[in-house]
């Protein structure tokens, strides 16, 4: 790796009472300013699946969208983008989902995945494991088969790991 787990962390900033108290929010934008980290984070989610490439990657609106789409172009593999309700212009399959500070609902196009496809789920923050568990329901729905769930921070205090149990989760930082 270009960059220590230590470089990283360093450059995550947090921001207390952010949407709401009482969140204490992790703000990655100073880490995705400097290439080499954000190169790092990249190729730490790459490296993990270089071997055995899934079918997709699924980004989870919105930052997870930052690295799941340079993964996926990384391992020439299929983009999904998961997205809150009424942001796809196509047909699409919902999930609801509880946060820590509210609810939502993610959708995702009913065509997105096919039967039988292995995916990777990446997202930047594992808290509830609400988030990552609504877009693995989704991949469920449509026959898909989610083959872990990649995060960079996982902040334990939530236990987010409990809600995705069933699958594989991997996450390069804890808090």
């Amino acid at each position: 790796m270009s960059a220590t787990l230590a470089e990283i962390k360093a450059a995550i900033r947090d921001i207390p009472n952010f949407p709401k108290p009482p969140v204490i929010f992790k703000d990655i934008t100073p880490m995705l300013q400097q290439p080499k980290l954000f190169r790092a984070v990249v190729d730490l989610f790459v490296d993990r699946h270089s071997k055995q490439k899934p079918d997709a990657i699924i980004g989870i609106d919105a930052r997870g969208f930052i690295f799941a789409g340079a993964v996926a172009y990384q391992l020439g593999v299929a983009f999904v983008p998961v997205r809150k309700k009424g942001k796809l212009p196509y047909k699409t399959v919902e999930e609801t989902y509880e946060l820590e500070y509210g609810r939502e609902t993610l959708s995702m196009h009913v065509d997105a995945i096919k039967a039988g496809d292995r995916v990777v789920i990446v997202d930047d923050v594992l808290a509830t494991g609400g988030t990552a568990a609504a877009a693995a329901k989704l991949v469920e729905q449509l026959g898909g088969k989610v083959a872990e769930c990649d995060f960079l921070i996982e902040l334990k205090f939530f236990s987010g790991t409990t809600k995705l149990a069933k699958y594989p989760v991997f996450a390069a930082l804890s808090y």
